[in-house]
């Protein structure tokens, strides 16, 4: 081969060189155009009104109780929309929630409401600083607090409540309790620096789903006003509704003070229920009063006129009773021989009790 031969063959293989690295280098300016395109498109696309794909549990539950957020673009203008789960699956809370953002207000241990919505998913236009931010669906809330800064980040916050709901009913005699009989009431499983529950709602009715957060509480059944409870522990779980029936025992037991067997009743009558063992579960005032008591012996004093009367009785599970509870002056005051079956009768105490009633929730 001459020497024009092969500088010909190297001028060739120089273009085509030249050529490839030319061709790279158009095909590499080519994606990083589409890359931009396709990046400055996402940007204009307006903020789909919900939370992003994906799933959200494990991310999620691994976030401390203070995050940063990133105020995000939208139509509405930059701010943070919140999102309620109900669990750390992702089961969006889509009603009944009411969202609250605090700021503090200088003052340690003092914060100021900003914010208040019951939407499901508000937005709220928060300028960069720290807040404390509520979501309450029912009993069941979470509060946390956020760090929003200046940024084109995400404009979601998510808060997972980990709630779950509770319906109780009653059940009396083998039928529905009617209604204004059975009332209960729910209790924390943590104690207070007393050692005591921390009651979550009092007076519930039976057969309302009661929202709260998973855990374990102490529920309160209560029949009537006195003694006849049902207490149990229940473990809420979330996103499900525990149901639990209750079946309470008791009767029903109505008192007058009279001077003779079927005779009126005297009015303005004090009157004190004990247990044989001599522990107070009711006091009342009035001509007849109507309780109702838990299957068991029983004695109830009447105060009327400076003296008591007391006499022992029975309550059956279905009872519906009238006590009836003598005045019968002792001997020592008429001078005469006490009767047959008649009861003692003690001057009454100064400054006694004025009556009424509570209940005592006795840790078990």
């Amino acid at each position: 081969m001459t020497e024009a031969s092969v500088k010909s063959c190297g001028s060739r293989d120089e273009r085509q060189r030249r050529g490839m690295i030319g061709g790279t280098a158009a095909l590499l300016l080519v994606a990083l155009l589409s890359i931009a395109g396709a990046t400055i498109s996402f940007a204009q696309e307006p903020i789909p009104d919900g939370p992003p794909t994906g799933p959200w549990g494990p991310s999620i539950e691994k976030r401390r109780n203070t995050t940063t957020v990133e105020r995000g673009k939208t139509p509405k203008g930059p701010g943070v929309k919140f999102v309620a789960l109900l669990t750390g699956d992702g089961q969006q809370i889509d009603q009944g929630l009411v969202w609250r953002v605090f700021q503090s207000s200088g003052q340690p241990g003092k914060s100021k409401l900003l914010m208040e919505s019951h939407e499901a998913s508000p937005f709220f236009k928060l300028n960069p600083g720290e807040y404390t931010v509520n979501a309450a669906f029912g009993r069941a809330n979470l509060t946390r607090k956020i760090v929003v800064k200046a940024a084109d980040g995400p404009p979601f916050e998510a808060f997972v409540l980990n709630a779950g709901g509770l319906r109780l009913s009653a059940l009396i005699g083998g039928k529905p309790a009617p209604a204004g009989l059975v009332t209960y009431s729910i209790f924390a499983d943590d104690r207070d620096q007393f050692e005591s529950h921390s009651a979550v709602i009092t007076g519930a009715k039976p057969n309302l789903i009661i929202r709260l957060n998973s855990g374990i509480y102490r529920v309160v059944s209560q029949y009537g006003d006195a003694n006849a409870k049902i207490e149990t522990d229940i473990t809420v779980e979330a996103g499900k509704l525990t149901e639990t029936t209750v079946t309470h025992s008791g009767g029903k037991a109505t008192f007058k003070l009279v001077t003779r067997s079927g005779g009126e009743a005297m009015p303005d009558t004090r009157w004190t229920i004990q247990t044989e063992d001599g522990e107070t579960i009711k006091e009342s005032v009035g001509a007849l009063p109507t309780h109702v008591l838990a299957p068991g012996k029983y004695e109830v004093t009447a105060s009327s006129g400076g003296h008591i009367f007391q006499k022992p009785f029975q309550i059956k599970d279905g009872d519906n009773v009238n006590v009836e509870v003598m005045m019968i002056v002792s001997h020592e005051q008429r001078g005469q021989p006490s009767s047959t079956g008649a009861t003692t009768i003690m001057p009454t105490e100064q400054g006694g009790s004025q009556g009424g009633s509570t209940l005592d929730f006795k840790n078990r």
